[in-house]
């Protein structure tokens, strides 16, 4: 039934093994394969699973571990997780439960101890000789810290087990026996008293050798972090004498050949930098292999050898595949990018943002009630707590696509456009990667919500968004950076809730504008779904296509997000798309998953031939070189799953900020509420703020109809009249919007399937049109509707004038929003 083990496995080791978990009263215990590693007790229905589905986890760090009788033992977590476990013998859940109690202590030790650890570790970025010897100090004094608390841990449960059988040995003494056995019990319990003094000199004695060790390696570290800053020293001056070197020898070509202006490009465009193609050209040569397969799409073989042969093969194909004249590898131009960019030789104090926010209160909340008489209505009809919220708005979450900010840094300093395309690819699609596990719903913004992002400093760009429309509900987003690019984008989103799941449609596009080459590209985002509404454990997944246009040069890139399914071979989240230019040629293939990487694969040839699809078309097979990663994934901070799954940029996002304008989304008194914990208050605030809009709005549209109908407010029967008039599509609108602020971004059934296209002064909230008196005559403050001019969809584009404000300090004009 279970695999022989050793019964105080080492901690740390994987322990695996066949146990027997309560079901339900019908199907009563059923045998699971489960896995303790890490502090973590995972469990599967067979050892098959492990590689793509797992059942359930429970934390062993705050877990209770109970013992029922001779083969039956409980792990509960506080509530939420409880394990009702059977093992085949008694001897075998004795093992289990020995090898759960110092996984236990391992994984509480580590939690308590991570943020020391944080602060104390150097990281190794220069001097990596002396890194690497403290490191291996580092590691060596954390082992044997690991092994002495091993051995504390022991001693517990010898002095727990040992009491046990004091106790035991003292009730045989009260009984009436011979005094023959009266002295062997004696005897017993003299042994044992004395085998529990021995194990406590024992750990004794480890803790002062691990005090000893502890206080000469401080004295290594300082002499070790000595040596390390004098190498770090002397390659700093290396550095400048190499810089000064090629400075003057580029000065002094350009005196003796060419003039100054035509040196450098022509330097760059040629490759005449000896050894820098050579080089490139050697490690591709190296790199080709067998690219993963795309069952649906495509196929991708390793290229043929001829294409790695020389640097002249490979400079003339890439002439041959339509790339811009001058252009690097996508290696070759990361390379060369980094010692010419001037941001790197500044040294700029950056402001200290925080690492934590407060834990995720245990609130209980029955969903159903909410959810049962709400199935096929839109997200913004349903009433909603803030309890199935995040402590971030919409607006944030907007800001979070710039996580990953270097990616379009990157692409600004490609000279080839087809090069550019992978990484604006890669950009949007680890813009998904924070939403793995982020189940909680943001704040819907309040009209007029704005919400600035300004990382000037740390990274070279700043963003503003701001709520610029109610009905339907849109958000618009403007992000410059100082190195080279501009984001844009206006996004609503249609939702609709189908019982078991929640469909998200985002609606408008997004612009990416580069300075340099004026390419602009556009794209849409995809559909996002939330499984397991109702019962079962939340998880979210995106599903869709993806075209991104470069609308300068005709070319594109198709991106495919796989759905995922439980009967698929395929890595769950994937991810594939392929990079043509303006006549349908393939020059890369692109994969990885959303949630992890991505990759590109530079095309050598294609051809069609490869095994047929599902609609009995044959695929194209692409040629390859070695894939180069693109992007990957930034693990998430120390104790995320506590603070709502955010990432390090989502942690800074609503931290408190001076000199911001009042509608920003910092200042939210109900998000504020909850994320400091206080759910009742936060609740309370909410339906405040969603009542002042509420009056805000119809005031609006008063005005407005007094300004369409001027002689109706002078008598005042028609006053009356007209302030019933104006009331009546506002109370509707009281009972539809019931929860306005508190649910996701949405458009209505008409809206989405194009029977009433999207109007910001036309529409009602069903998408019906309403009468010119009546409309909202709302504006916004820092972005202008019009038309955009690549796509010709109505948006709003920033008008310009916020940083110009915030310098100032004056924000008069801004509304009272809170």
């Amino acid at each position: 039934m279970s695999e022989p083990k050793a019964p105080t496995p080492a901690p740390g080791d994987t322990y695996k093994g066949w146990l027997f978990k309560w079901t339900n009263y019908i199907k009563g215990y059923q045998r699971r394969w489960f896995v303790l590693s890490n502090g973590l007790l995972s469990y599967y229905r067979t050892q098959a699973e492990m590689g793509h589905t797992c059942r359930g986890t429970i934390n062993l760090a705050t877990a209770n571990i109970a013992v029922e009788d001779s083969c039956n033992f409980v792990i509960s977590n506080g509530g939420t997780q409880t394990y009702h476990l059977k093992a085949s013998s008694e001897v075998e859940r004795q093992r289990w439960i020995t090898a759960l109690e110092l996984a236990k202590a391992k994984a509480f030790r580590m939690q308590a101890e991570s943020d020391d650890s944080g602060d104390e570790s150097t990281p190794p970025a220069a001097g990596q000789g002396g890194g690497a010897r403290n490191s291996e100090v580092q590691s060596t004094l954390r082992t044997l810290g690991s092994k002495v608390e091993d051995l504390s841990t022991c001693n517990d449960l010898i002095a727990k087990h040992g009491s046990a059988l004091q106790r035991s040995l003292s009730e045989l003494e009260g009984v009436r026996l011979g005094g023959e056995t009266s002295e062997k019990i004696r005897q017993v319990t003299e042994r044992a008293t004395l085998f529990r003094i021995t194990s406590n000199a024992m750990i004794n004695a480890c803790r002062d050798f691990l005090a000893l060790a502890q206080a000469h390696s401080k004295r290594w570290q300082k002499a070790l972090q000595a040596e390390r800053e004098q190498r770090v020293r002397l390659e700093e001056t290396l550095e400048q004498l190499a810089k000064q070197h090629n400075h003057l020898e580029r000065a002094f070509r350009g005196a003796t050949v060419l003039p100054p202006s035509q040196s450098n490009p022509a330097i760059d465009s040629k490759g005449s930098v000896p050894g820098k193609g050579d080089a490139s050209d050697e490690d591709e040569e190296n790199e080709f292999f067998d690219a993963c397969e795309d069952v649906q799409e495509f196929i991708t073989v390793p290229a043929d050898p001829k294409y790695h042969r020389s640097g002249s093969n490979v400079s003339g194909i890439s002439s041959e595949m339509g790339m811009d004249d001058g252009t690097t590898s996508l290696d070759e131009q990361s390379m060369a990018s980094n010692p010419e960019s001037p941001q790197s030789q500044e040294v700029v104090p950056v402001r200290k943002r925080r690492t934590r926010i407060p834990d995720k209160p245990n609130y209980s909340l029955n969903l159903w009630s909410i959810m049962k008489n709400c199935i096929g209505k839109e997200l913004s009809k349903i009433p909603m707590p803030v309890n199935f919220n995040e402590p971030l708005s919409m607006l944030q979450r907007l800001s979070e696509d710039l996580e990953y900010y270097e990616l379009l840094d990157r692409g600004a300093k490609c000279q080839s456009s087809l090069e550019q395309m992978c990484y604006v690819a890669a950009f949007t699609v680890s813009s998904y990667s924070t939403t793995v596990h982020r189940t909680g719903k943001p704040f819907n913004p309040l009209l007029g919500e704005t919400f600035e992002l300004d990382r000037l400093q740390e990274s070279g760009y700043r963003s503003l968004c701001e709520q610029v429309s109610h009905h339907p509900p849109a958000a618009a987003h403007h992000a410059i950076s100082e190195r080279g690019w501009t984001l844009r984008q206006e996004i609503a989103l249609a939702s609709k809730f189908r019982g078991k799941y929640l469909s998200i449609m985002p609606l408008g596009s997004i612009h990416c504008i580069f300075e340099k080459s004026n390419n602009h590209y556009t794209w849409k985002k995809v559909t996002t779904t939330v499984h397991n509404i109702i019962v079962g454990k939340l998880w979210i997944d995106q599903s869709g296509e993806i075209d991104i246009v470069n609308h300068r040069t005709g070319d594109r890139c198709h991106l495919k997000f796989a759905p995922y399914s439980y009967f698929s071979r395929d890595v769950a989240r994937k991810v594939t798309g392929v990079v043509t230019d303006k006549d349908g040629k393939a020059h890369y293939v692109l994969s990885g998953t959303w949630d992890e990487k991505m990759e590109c694969s530079r095309v050598m040839q294609s051809s069609r031939g490869g095994e047929n699809g599902a609609d009995g078309r044959q695929k194209t097979v692409y040629q390859t070189l070695k894939a180069k990663e693109l992007w990957r994934k930034t693990p998430l901070p120390e104790g995320a799953e506590n603070m709502y799954y955010f990432s390090t940029l989502a942690l800074t996002l609503n931290e408190p900020e001076e000199g911001v304008a009042p509608t920003d989304s910092r200042k939210r008194p109900d998000q504020r509420l909850m994320e400091q914990g206080r759910w009742e208050e936060a609740n309370a605030e909410k339906q405040r703020l969603e009542e002042k809009q509420r009056t805000a709005r119809r005031e609006r549209e008063r005005e407005a109809n007094r300004s369409a109908n001027p002689e109706e407010g002078k008598e005042p029967a028609d006053g009356a009249e007209e302030v019933e008039i104006a009331t009546e599509p506002s109370e509707t609108t009281d009972k539809t919007d019931t929860d306005e602020t508190s649910s996701d971004l949405s458009l209505s059934t008409e809206t989405l399937h194009g029977s009433h296209p999207p109007s910001y002064s036309m529409e009602g909230p069903y998408g019906a049109p309403v009468k010119s008196g009546h409309q909202d005559s709302y504006k916004a403050m820092w972005f202008d509707r019009c038309v955009d001019p690549m796509t010709g969809e109505p948006t709003h584009i920033y008008r310009g004038g916020y940083w110009e404000t915030k310098e100032q300090g004056n924000w008069d004009s801004c509304p009272d929003i809170f």
